[in-house]
């Protein structure tokens, strides 16, 4: 099979598409034909190197990707050749205390396809059972393939650990992103009032189409000051901030009193200051989110599936371009999604 793949760390010029090993499926996984995937942030940062995670080479990365099911395992029981299939990345041991009590994105053995094993970004994906979920055969490819690790991450992020309520103002930062322009659908939703933040006046439009109520950009303005403008110096309940040490001060201070930041990452740097002082008198709360539980990945797809939410595509590429795919997500161009398919497809 052709897949895209890198033998050493480094920039986009590491990324080959070439002839790579058909993958042969365990007795618990699904051997998938991919039709779609789709690349996060988290592609660029495995790609550069992660602390702390060692590779066999050579990887193939995505996290992301949809497509239909070309056999099974002897053990597997919930796919059959012909079914669609989407990818959720997370994988847990379904042992350790935490798996036992129902929330494995919090496992001790946690980790993500395509970031610690090698992903989907191929023609044929060998994947376990537990990481796929149906896909209804009137869902397109491209989103059945672009849905699954950003409406995950902000579902559980917004829903599960921030806890929001009818009425609740929430601020989304980086709102073009793939887990921004979640976030707005699912705050929307969920009936709060919200907040978005953007570079161009093009990327705040689509994120009012997503739902924001107020827009700001960040080029031009202080969002923290504007939030307080907005809100009768108040502030907002919750921020979504998976941007990390060039936004984490502006997001305490755009929070009202017993406000809670959550975030699911930090793309800018990880070691912001503290900020205990306005934490502790403000009574703040900081929330980490990692991905989320098989039941709430079944939940937030659904409203995909129905056309509830919308995974926005910005563009969509051959996989043999995936260095220019990995260019418009490093360089944060457009809004939304940048969805690949494997060269056969087209």
């Amino acid at each position: 099979m052709k897949a895209v793949q890198f033998s050493e760390h480094g920039d986009r010029d590491v990324l080959t598409y070439d002839e790579f090993d058909d993958p042969e499926p365990g007795d618990d996984e699904v051997l998938v034909d991919i039709k779609a995937g789709a690349l996060n942030h988290l592609d660029i940062w495995t790609r550069k190197g992660l602390p702390g995670v060692d590779l066999d080479m050579p990887h193939i990365p995505g996290s992301d990707a949809a497509g239909v099911v070309d056999a099974v395992g002897d053990d597997v029981t919930r796919f059959e050749e012909g079914d669609h299939v989407a990818v959720s990345a997370g994988v847990a041991c379904g042992q350790c205390e935490f798996c036992r009590d129902g929330d494995e994105s919090l496992c001790v053995r946690f980790h993500i396809i395509g970031e610690h094993v090698r992903g989907v970004h191929a023609e044929k994906a060998a994947v376990p059972e537990a990481n796929l979920v149906p896909v209804p055969d009137h869902v397109d490819w491209e989103v059945a393939g672009s849905a699954s690790l950003v409406f995950q991450t902000a579902w559980r992020m917004l829903i599960d650990r921030a806890d929001i309520e009818p009425g609740e103002k929430v601020l989304v930062l980086g709102a073009s992103g793939g887990v921004g322009h979640a976030a707005v659908q699912i705050a929307d939703y969920a009936g709060a009032e919200v907040f978005a933040t953007a570079s161009t006046d093009e990327k705040l439009e689509y994120a009012g189409e997503c739902g924001a109520d107020h827009v700001i950009n960040y080029e031009e303005d202080d969002f923290a000051e504007q939030v307080k403008e907005l809100t009768g110096k108040r502030g907002v309940d919750v921020v979504v901030d998976h941007i990390g040490e060039a936004t984490y001060q502006d997001s305490l201070k755009s929070l009202a009193k017993g406000g809670r930041v959550v975030t699911c990452g930090a793309t800018t740097g990880p070691n912001p200051g503290a900020g205990l002082n306005r934490i502790f008198w403000n009574q703040l709360s900081v929330i980490g989110s990692t991905m989320a539980t098989p039941g709430q990945v079944d939940d937030v797809l659904e409203l995909v599936w129905d056309g509830t939410f919308e995974p926005r595509v910005r563009e969509t590429l051959p996989m043999s371009e995936a260095d220019r795919a990995h260019e418009i997500v490093e360089n944060r161009e457009g809004f939304g999604k940048v969805v690949v398919i494997p060269d056969s497809e087209l």
